[in-house]
């Protein structure tokens, strides 16, 4: 039992750290000014904005989902 939890924990840790990696920044500093963004137009942006709130809400479910874990990993083993 334990060791199930533990290989969904771990999933669920490497499902996380894959969803904050593929969010974009918040701002994009300096790399936005030199690039200039000509090449994007209006609905390119607005898909990437429902990306973004997508992946969010998927980070807030995942992060949830491992504590979750965490909790029950911690109170199996003792």
């Amino acid at each position: 039992m334990e060791l199930a939890f533990s290989i969904i924990q771990l999933i669920v840790c490497l499902a996380l750290v894959v969803i904050v990696i593929l969010q974009s920044g918040k701002s994009s500093g300096l790399s936005g000014a030199i690039g200039g963004g000509s090449g994007e137009t209006f609905l390119s942006k607005n898909k990437a904005k429902t990306l973004d709130a997508r992946l969010a809400r998927m980070t807030k479910w995942v992060a949830a989902v491992f504590m979750v874990l965490t909790l029950v990993l911690v109170f199996i083993t003792k």
